[in-house]
């Protein structure tokens, strides 16, 4: 299968993130309601059979005294001593529940008939042999703890190994449902390169004939340059949109001379639309590849050119290595403000391009750790705010 793109890596992993979440809280809730049913099985369990054993010692007591008397305490204790069960401690007690012969170190109560402490479980019942002292009889049992602890384990164990299980199928699904996905975004791509590269000769022609006409009204060369000007950065944001990775060498540079520089650039732009560009910046500087910032500023300061009205003002404010690019254009609804961030969404059918501008802009932000915020009201415009901070140097 072929190396997946950034795009399709995001993709795949939030499917994923979304799918092995969904998983995880199913089996969880599985594993628990699994495991409480089965310990508490076990511990009603234990309890019949603790008590079933309680009450045949009592049986068997009852017809040792019954056979032969004790003389005194001293026999009493014997004759209790030589009364055992072949899997739990047994202890005999008074009615001041004080114990006549036991193996049980401490019992937790006499009131319940079983109990379940920290290590051990617990069975009590009444024995009513007054005459000769017994009381009560207890039974302790030191095993159903480790049975439960191992019944724990056993389950983690289990849904540890099915969750791995469904991380496999997930994985498998997720590249199954993204292939036909893939294929669109593959031809997509063809048909944009393809087409760059026819547009890149004329491009080039455009702009030389520019520059070699004499003659011309100022005003028409200035829209000639204007309109060249912008299929050229359309050029380019393509071109970079299906740019590969590649090792990338930064530099360290003037943010206020780099974006002063960018600004002049688009001014033809701005002039054909009537509109102006008012800046106010300050000295900040910044570490990273060149031709990633021109990309990130001219993405954002077309648009900002692009979707205003006929004579406004676009302004460009960078304080505190922070800049804000604000248009006084048609702006956008909360709804296709989400939408805009992706590849290939545009938010205006009449004034938008391929739908790739922001989405580079994104990729790029996320690529340096550069803070973006976009925000925007319908009828009132859109700013776009870069934090550099982590760039800084």
């Amino acid at each position: 299968m072929p190396k997946l793109s950034r795009y399709e890596r995001r993709s795949l992993l939030r499917f994923l993130a979304l799918y092995l979440g969904s998983v995880f809280v199913l089996l969880a809730i599985i594993g628990w309601l699994f495991f409480e049913h089965n310990a508490s099985m076990m511990k009603s369990a234990m309890k019949f059979e603790m008590l079933s054993e309680a009450h045949r010692i009592e049986s068997r007591l009852t017809r040792a005294l019954m056979q032969e008397p004790p003389a005194d305490r001293d026999d009493l204790v014997s004759l209790l001593r030589s009364i055992k069960s072949s899997r739990f401690k047994v202890g005999f007690f008074d009615a001041k529940k004080r114990p006549i012969y036991s193996e049980i170190n401490g019992m937790p109560g006499f009131e319940q008939p079983f109990y379940l402490g920290v290590r051990n479980c617990y069975s009590m019942i009444n024995c009513p042999l007054t005459k000769e002292g017994v009381a009560y009889i207890g039974l302790e049992e030191s095993r159903l703890k480790g049975m439960i602890r191992a019944l724990r384990l056993n389950i983690i164990g289990y849904l540890l190994l099915s969750f791995i299980f469904m991380s496999l199928v997930g994985i498998i699904l997720a590249r199954l449902f993204m292939r036909p996905i893939r294929e669109k975004i593959e031809a997509l791509d063809r048909f944009i390169e393809e087409t760059t590269h026819e547009l890149n000769t004329p491009i080039s022609a455009i702009l030389m004939t520019i520059q070699r006409l004499k003659g011309v009204e100022e005003k028409k060369l200035e829209r000639l340059r204007a309109s060249a000007k912008r299929l050229s950065t359309m050029y380019d944001t393509l071109s970079y949109g299906l740019e590969r990775e590649s090792d990338k060498r930064l530099e360290s540079i003037d943010l206020e001379i780099f974006v002063a520089e960018r600004i002049a650039e688009m001014e033809p732009i701005a002039h054909s639309r009537r509109l102006q560009i008012i800046s106010t910046l300050e000295p900040c500087r910044i570490r990273i590849h060149r031709e990633d910032l021109r990309r990130l500023l001219d993405n954002l300061l077309s648009n900002a050119l692009k979707y205003s009205d006929p004579g406004g003002e676009v302004s460009v404010a960078l304080q505190g290595c922070r800049l804000t690019i604000t248009d006084e254009g048609i702006g956008m609804e909360p709804e296709t403000l989400q939408r805009v961030l992706k590849r290939y969404e545009r938010g205006n059918r009449e004034r938008g391009g391929f739908g790739i501008g922001l989405s580079i802009v994104t990729q790029i932000c996320n690529e340096y750790g550069i803070g973006f915020i976009l925000e925007s009201q319908k009828s009132k415009g859109t700013v776009a705010r870069l934090d550099f901070g982590s760039l800084h140097r």
